[in-house]
């Protein structure tokens, strides 16, 4: 599937608009005709492509999951998360016993990348970032309205989504929520690629402020949005984090956490407990319970804590001030 994304095989039957043999996929992309039928007969069996035998020659097309996501192109694409955990995730993979055995992340051995900032291993380099900015945006683009809207946030005028990166959560709020304004604190180089790539001037309703939010300070605001940031982080670190958000949250406001949610006996969903082990070879933290998130709450000052299920991979938990 990362080979195939990769080297563009599901984009050129998207652009083909009828099933073509092996001989032109390889001609067209410049690879060897007998790796690449290889390659699609095993995407036909993993339900990628679909082949129609003609004259003992296969004749392959999309299927209509390749064509919603795998296609570089489609409104609900995940090309990019393909291509991050291909030249990411996956190698970082590689280190996994080492991860096990040492509890923290393994971008030194995988990328000989020296640094105690663990995002300077995922932005190693500017065409690495604006793939990951671009995986956050595709997140967004299939579940973001699920858990904007699995809570009434109407009475939260003034909204900052810390680490919102592109700006694809903040599309879905303002979208929902016309009396809302969004700021987007991030750190300076994904601010000016959001800006660059994301967000028109157009979008009224949303601002960007560049800033490190465990560093710098955090103006004061109804609701404070973290998705995909808790599971970043040790414990330490996000009482830390969630503390210093009560201060600047008005009376009355909350903060909203997103993150796909261990079950309470942690027997699954195996998602999460995948999603746990990708947070163990490349960040602090790791995937958590309901009542994990709700005792990170209580403890930094929060109450009436309420966890929603959407019924994708993301889920949200409101506390309140």
């Amino acid at each position: 599937m990362f080979t195939a994304c990769e080297l563009g095989v599901f984009d050129l039957l998207h652009e083909a608009q009828e099933p073509i043999p092996a001989a032109t996929i390889a001609s067209r992309l410049g690879t060897s005709v007998d790796g690449m039928e290889q390659l699609l007969d095993a995407c036909v069996g993993l339900k990628l492509l679909k082949v129609d035998i003609q004259n003992n020659k296969g004749y392959y097309s999309n299927t209509h999951a390749s064509t919603q996501y795998m296609v570089k192109s489609s409104p609900r694409t995940l090309y990019h998360t393909m291509i991050h955990y291909s030249n990411t995730v996956y190698k970082c993979c590689h280190f996994l016993p080492q991860a096990v055995r040492e509890g923290k992340p393994q971008y030194e051995r995988t990328f000989g990348i020296s640094s105690k900032e663990i995002f300077d291993g995922v932005y190693r380099s500017e065409e690495e970032m604006l793939n990951f900015i671009y995986l956050m945006d595709s997140t967004w683009n299939i579940c973001g309205k699920d858990v904007i809207q699995a809570f009434d946030l109407s009475l939260f005028h003034t909204v900052y989504d810390l680490g919102g990166c592109s700006g694809g959560l903040a599309k879905q709020i303002v979208a929902t929520y016309k009396d809302s304004t969004v700021t987007i604190m991030d750190l300076p180089k994904v601010v000016q690629t959001a800006k660059k790539h994301f967000v028109t001037d157009k979008e009224k309703q949303i601002h960007f402020l560049e800033g490190d939010f465990f560093n710098d300070p955090i103006p004061e605001a109804d609701l404070f949005i973290l998705s995909r940031i808790i599971h970043d982080w040790t414990e330490e670190k996000c009482i830390a984090l969630l503390r210093k958000i009560y201060q600047s949250c008005t009376p009355g406001g909350g903060v909203l956490i997103v993150e796909v949610l261990l079950n309470e006996d942690r027997s699954g969903p195996v998602i999460s407990q995948m999603f746990s082990l990708h947070m163990l070879v490349m960040a602090e933290g790791k995937e958590r319970t309901p009542s994990e998130y709700t005792k990170l709450l209580t403890d930094s000052g929060f109450r009436d804590i309420e966890v929603k299920a959407t019924g994708k991979i993301y889920d949200a938990i409101l506390g309140r001030k």
